[in-house]
């Protein structure tokens, strides 16, 4: 039963049982605790937190996910993947225990000429909770299991939750028995192998504490209702109805092996080590192409991360099957073919899919070639030392120089039979590491803090938006917090949470600024300095009040700044006007990666895997888009189901969740795209969009930053005040700027290399005086002297050579330091054959002295250099160099 097939029959067996059909989610979701969805259960979980009431009583999905954990074992096993599909059924509130078991059981061996996947009833295993006689019971009595078949395990195999306090609950795994030929006899908790997962039924009815029921810690209570949730894996169950000996081997993954066979001429299943890479590059070729598609670029931290490690195992991985060329492309293609079916954003995107991988394949192989080369020779200085770690300082350089993942060192040093002294490598990461900025923890609210703002919720309900049509409204103060908790009044001068029952307000979202304004009341004012959503559902206004005191339940005017608000409805306008001309310019590759919509400035990212947008290329989109404003097109937005928003080519940001209706921003056939945000309506409106830079951000993703309407006039204004003011200081007129500016600057630049010659004349000319000056320690001349400051090291070894010519064939010594106005002093130290026969060497005594200047450096016997960060020490320095030469 080939996969699409399973997919097809599972969804069509929980949607005849009442189940909504919802698609999946991006990989990509706004969850602080997670770098990718990694079960079906996640969109899902505002449902199963309370924090809004589920749309449908029962759901069913099949969900893209991806775990990082397992990467190292891919390959190595029968059953892991990185990339997988988790299809899904999920109760809220509705059918409980015995439903979940009823429906698993029948679909799992129900006849496949009726749509079941016919497994055999007799070579099912199931396993329960140590506790849970109710689940036992049900088993016997649903698919007549007999006792030896049901096995109890404890919390830490058959008890679910989500890490946090929140819901939890004991659940029941469904085995498969392959049979006495892969493993022991005893059930799934003897051999797991043999006895292999297919789907996890959780019964969620707990409420988890600080400590979890996993670790046998009681639970605080009980749900007020219960839920399921299951998972059943896709790739599983693929591979056991298709009879291949593993999930590599599968439908939709065992093509990308077929290619790589012909790329390399290697046949899968002859060497065990080849097999490894075959199914590393068929595993990470699926993830690598599924991550990409919902929007992540490679890079050196979070999702860019894993992305560009996958990436690049995948490349390794080829090379040590003895390909040479190019691959990622081909790989990704046989993906998009097999895959596009379930996901048919593959097929549409894979222009800007292929870039990506292009990019980051050619980027490496230079990497891959270079530092190959310094692995190779840190290897042969370990192994003939006799030592059997390769050093931290090493794997630090291969890392830091040369964009070796310690990831990959990890496993060229494992393949060499040597570990990597991984201690000394994370404390020199740690020691060049600049932490980014830390995200606004104000506007993160975790599970257990969001407690408070759930608690509103679900009192008062959701919080009515009125913002598309109203700047100012009546409502009702349904929540006041105060630092973090919540308060019946708050006196002036307080810094205050609001929630309301219906709000004009926006809250900060899809890169558009928060509206600010004012809640009035007879008796008080709040300064609305904010607004987030904490909670699906819930608008929290965050401000000060200003006068008198605010107290819960009262009815306010909440009033939006006006003028703040139609200039971030301009910018964000301006952002979908700029990211159409941006893809019409660049193509499909050109993906939307951020943006920031402020009053009368926009910033927009996106993936630009061919590198810079040229000057000529954002002056046409500038252009471009300023004919769009001339043309004032005017403004749709309307409510619309996804399917009709794809069929009318509505563009979606990867990352972003959806649901079945969906808010679409129209601008005819220059733009469409789906969005919650603000805007004009009427592209004349914006006036004017000026771009002011375009430039990198990170690998592939570049950024556009511009003004809108009398922000964009204002720059522009003063840009012609200052022309105007050079033309008429160059007596020349503004189309000859430029030309009279390069002759300007050729000019300095020739006086500066005039001066320059001068100056060097005037320090080699001091040689003569300099060697005049030596001074005899004990038969060996040494000149030792601060010369002028600000002389670089060129002219300083110049300068040191030419006193040391003067000293002729006698023992000498020159010794030369020189500081500048930032703190600095560079030394040189030269030394005569007649020094260096009495064992003067200038490398060696470089260490003498360096530390006075707080310096260190280095050099060959005949001539050495260095710098230090303390100018005061160079007395010292010279005194230190003294007692040297003449020990």
């Amino acid at each position: 039963m080939q996969t699409h097939e399973i997919i097809r029959r599972f969804t069509d067996h929980f949607v005849a049982a009442g189940h909504t059909r919802v698609p999946s989610a991006s990989l990509i979701l706004d969850d602080p605790n997670l770098l990718f969805v990694n079960a079906g259960m996640v969109q899902f979980k505002p449902y199963f937190l309370g924090d809004v009431p589920a749309p449908y009583p029962r759901a069913t999905s099949i969900q893209k996910c991806v775990r990082t954990g397992d990467i190292d074992e891919v390959g190595r096993t029968t059953r892991h993947n990185t990339f997988f599909q988790m299809a899904g059924n999920f109760s809220f509130g509705d059918y409980f225990k015995a439903g979940a078991i009823e429906h698993a059981w029948n679909l799992v061996t129900g006849d496949q000429a009726s749509g079941g996947f016919g497994f055999d009833p007799d070579r099912i295993w199931v396993t329960v909770y140590e506790t849970d006689d109710e689940a036992i019971a049900l088993w016997k009595r649903i698919a007549g299991l007999p006792d030896e078949r049901i096995q109890r395990r404890d919390g830490k195999d058959n008890y679910w939750d989500m890490g946090v306090p929140g819901p939890g609950g004991p659940c029941s795994e469904i085995y498969y028995d392959r049979g006495p030929e892969h493993g022991k006899d005893g059930g799934p908790v003897v051999d797991e192998d043999r006895y292999l997962e297919i789907w996890n039924l959780v019964f969620m009815q707990d409420e988890r504490g600080e400590l979890s029921p996993k670790l046998g810690h009681p639970p605080v209570g009980t749900l007020p209702s219960k839920n399921i949730d299951t998972g059943m894996g896709v790739e599983r169950v693929a591979y056991l109805l298709q009879g291949v000996a593993n999930v590599y081997e599968t439908d939709l993954v065992r093509p990308v092996i077929a290619r790589a066979e012909a790329f390399s001429g290697r046949r899968y299943g002859a060497n065990p080590e080849d097999d490894t890479r075959f199914r590393v590059i068929a595993d990470h070729a699926r993830s690598g192409v599924m991550i990409i598609g919902d929007g992540v670029t490679p890079s050196n931290e979070g999702r860019g991360y894993v992305l560009r490690r996958l990436l690049r195992r995948i490349v390794r991985s080829a090379r040590l099957l003895g390909v040479t060329e190019p691959v990622l492309r081909a790989f990704a293609e046989v993906v998009r073919d097999e895959m596009a079916p379930t996901y048919p954003e593959l097929q549409t995107e894979f222009e800007r899919i292929s870039a990506v991988v292009e990019a980051e394949e050619e980027a490496f192989l230079s990497t891959l070639t270079a530092g190959s080369r310094i692995f190779d020779t840190a290897v042969a200085e370990t192994k003939s030392s006799g030592a059997l770690i390769l050093p931290g300082d090493r794997a630090f350089q291969l890392h830091d120089t040369y964009g070796f993942p310690i990831d990959l060192t990890l496993e060229m040093a494992a393949e060499q039979g040597l570990e990597v002294d991984q201690d000394r490598f994370t404390a020199l990461m740690q020691e060049q590491r600049t932490r980014a900025k830390a995200d606004a923890a104000s506007r993160k609210v975790g599970h257990g803090d969001a407690s408070i703002y759930r608690a509103v919720l679900d009192t008062h309900g959701t919080t009515s938006f009125l913002g598309y049509t109203e700047l100012a409204t009546e409502g009702s103060i349904v929540g006041l917090m105060k630092d973090g908790q919540p308060v019946p009044a708050a006196a002036e001068g307080s810094s205050v949470e609001v929630v309301l029952d219906r709000t004009p307000f926006y809250a900060e979202a899809g890169g558009q600024q928060a509206d600010t304004g004012e809640l009035r009341s007879d008796s008080f004012t709040v300064r609305v300095d904010d607004v987030q959503s904490p909670v699906a559902g819930l608008r929290v206004h965050r401000g000060v009040v200003t006068n008198g005191t605010a107290t819960v339940d009262s009815s306010v005017v909440a009033e939006v700044d006006v003028a703040r608000r139609a200039a971030i409805s301009r910018a964000h306008t301006g952002t979908h006007l700029v990211h159409a001309g941006v893809r019409g310019a660049l193509g499909t590759s050109a993906a939307q990666a951020g943006s920031l919509n402020a009053p009368g400035r926009l910033r927009f990212d996106f993936t630009s895997p061919g590198g810079a947008v040229s000057p000529t290329a954002l002056a046409e989109i500038e252009s471009e888009v300023n004919t769009v404003l001339q043309q004032n097109r005017e403004i749709e937005t309307y409510e619309t189901s996804m399917d009709e928003a794809r069929r009318r080519g509505a563009m979606m940001l990867f990352g972003e969740k959806y649901g079945d209706r969906v808010r679409v921003v129209d601008m005819g056939d220059y733009s469409r795209e789906l969005c919650g945000g603000t805007h004009v309506g009427r592209t004349g409106e914006l006036g004017l969009v000026k771009v002011l830079s375009e430039g990198s951000i990170g690998s592939g993703v570049r950024r556009v930053e511009a003004l809108v309407g009398l922000d964009a006039f204002d720059h522009m204004s003063k840009e012609h005040l200052l022309v105007s003011q050079l033309a008429e200081q160059l007596k020349a007129r503004p189309e000859e700027l430029p030309e009279r500016v390069n002759g300007l600057v050729e000019k300095l630049r020739d006086a500066e290399r005039e001066i320059e010659k001068h100056r060097a004349d005037a320090v080699l000319a001091s040689a003569g005086t300099l060697a005049d000056r030596a001074e005899d320690l004990d038969g060996t001349a040494l000149v030792a002297v601060e010369a002028p400051p600000g002389l670089g090291g060129n002219d300083l070894r110049s300068l040191a050579s030419d006193v040391r010519g003067r000293l002729g064939s006698k023992p000498g010594v020159v010794a030369l330091f020189s500081s500048d106005d930032a703190g600095k002093v560079a030394f040189v130290v030269a030394t005569t054959a007649g020094a260096r026969d009495k064992g003067l060497a200038a490398g060696k005594l470089i260490p003498t002295f360096a530390q006075a200047v707080g310096g260190r450096g280095g050099g060959k016997p005949d001539l050495a250099q260095g710098g230090g960060t303390e100018p005061a020490g160079v007395p010292a320095a010279i005194q230190a160099l003294r007692e040297a030469v003449r020990a």
